[in-house]
């Protein structure tokens, strides 16, 4: 037992210097910003060394040479992703969910982010209301990044009947996925018959073809259609 407890003792002194020694060949890399096979990289880097230190059995020798070959084939990747057009097989692309305000529903339904997801990191960034957002995007390493509308271009809003200044607006969700919320609607002194009419006055029949609308205390009216015709810019980074 003293002997076993002693390898482990040893294992951890001239495993952790070596892992430092590899990080600081593999390059900088911010931890929260970790692309996706950088993200494995750690991950089978932790599970080789977990192993080697918890049992004793395992040669140190194999997981030396396991750790140096990791190094290695993240430093070729690496090189490999300077190359545009092998980079991008290697990682994920850049998507576009929020275009002119409007959530563009196929593109969450193909990165499987849910409304919810994007109104969470919306709000990080300090904006409560879609049409703030002249584009955001989802970025290879799953942070969103946000271009805000400007004050000129925030001015129009879907209810043309409604005076807007400058300044943003906290938004609440009415509908989401073609449910209503009619508490929300309550809170905001509004019926559902109200809502049907400004979603007529849109050219939206139904609910369930909303995918997302808000309204703010002064009544502006936001809409997400779920088939959004929206044409999105070209992403080339």
């Amino acid at each position: 037992m003293l002997t076993e407890i002693l390898t482990v003792i040893a294992r951890i002194f001239t495993i952790l210097p070596l892992l430092l020694v590899v990080t600081i060949f593999m390059g900088r890399r911010a931890i929260g910003e970790l692309p996706v096979f950088d993200f494995l990289i750690v991950l089978t880097l932790g599970s080789v060394v977990g192993a080697d230190i918890a049992d004793p059995n395992i040669k140190h020798i194999h997981t030396i040479i396991a750790i140096i070959c990791i190094a290695i084939l993240e430093k070729l990747i690496a090189f490999l992703r300077l190359n545009q057009k092998i980079g991008h097989y290697l990682t994920f692309s850049p998507t576009i969910v929020v275009k002119d305000g409007k959530l563009i529903n196929k593109n969450l339904r193909k990165i499987k982010y849910s409304m919810d997801n994007i109104l969470l990191m919306l709000r990080q960034n300090n904006i409560f209301d879609l049409a703030d957002v002249e584009l955001a995007i989802i970025e290879a390493n799953g942070q969103l990044s946000v271009f805000r509308k400007t004050p000129k271009n925030n001015a129009a809003k879907n209810d043309p009947t409604t005076n807007e200044d400058s300044s943003s607006e906290l938004a609440f969700p009415v509908i989401i996925d073609g449910k209503l919320y009619p508490s929300v609607l309550k809170q905001l002194n509004v019926d559902e018959r109200w809502l049907l009419q400004a979603l007529n006055a849109n050219g939206i029949q139904s609910i369930d073809d909303v995918f997302y609308a808000s309204l703010t205390k002064n009544l502006t009216l936001h809409i997400s259609k779920k088939h959004e015709n929206v044409s999105l810019p070209p992403l080339y980074f």
